[in-house]
């Protein structure tokens, strides 16, 4: 896999933004934070600080994924925020297209993850050393040669949803570490974080913040 990067040259989405967080539509192919070495400076954090200088990282997507991300504005929201991410008291919903038929119709995957060294960033599958990882999924159709999905991580470890559908024998369509062959070649990682629930930390209120698929 070559780890060239062209970002996409999109304006912002912002979903939603108050004093203390701010909610964003993040486009596939863009970075949430910078990467490794000058071409990879351009990410949607830095995107942001251009509106909102004081704009603070609360959790991360994969460059191939889009969809919903919050950040927060203060450093006490960042606090709460990630307490409710590390708690698992957030609620995320994920839509996907996986290679062939997935059955039965819901489920969860429980196989534990981690780093695979020697092909970074890749992670992997390892009974004795992973760290727990759970995904729930319920088929929302069948199409021909696919499954459109919806996935509900328990955990948020790196490439989880990735790994744990590729382990299922279904990759996710257009995943350029995960999937082969013709599941492989389609324009973009076909992986969307719908919607977000989380309680504000000003208020306590649960809210939900959603961004449409775009596949």
């Amino acid at each position: 896999m070559t780890d060239s990067y062209t970002p996409p040259d999109v304006p912002l989405a912002l979903i939603h933004h108050d004093a203390q967080i701010v909610v964003v539509d993040k486009p596939a192919g863009l970075l949430s934070v910078p990467g490794k070495g000058e071409d990879k400076a351009d990410c949607l954090i830095e995107r942001l600080r251009g509106i909102f200088p004081e704009i603070l990282l609360v959790h991360r997507l994969d460059r191939d994924t889009s969809g919903v991300m919050v950040f927060a504005l203060t450093r006490a929201a960042q606090g709460n925020l990630g307490q409710q991410f590390e708690k698992r008291q957030t609620k995320k919903l994920y839509v996907a297209r996986l290679a062939g038929h997935l059955e039965p119709r819901e489920g969860r995957v429980d196989l534990p993850l981690i780093v695979d060294w020697p092909n970074r960033p890749r992670q992997h599958v390892n009974h004795e050393t992973g760290r727990p990882a759970q995904t729930d999924w319920r088929v929302v159709k069948y199409l021909p040669n696919e499954t459109r999905v919806r996935l509900m991580p328990v955990t948020g470890r790196s490439h989880q949803l990735r790994v744990h559908m590729a382990e299922t024998g279904h990759p996710i369509l257009g995943d350029p570490l995960y999937a082969t062959g013709a599941a492989r070649a389609y324009p973009r990682l076909m992986l969307h974080a719908e919607s977000l629930r989380i309680r504000h930390p000003d208020s306590g209120k649960s809210i939900t913040f959603s961004a449409p698929c775009p596949f």
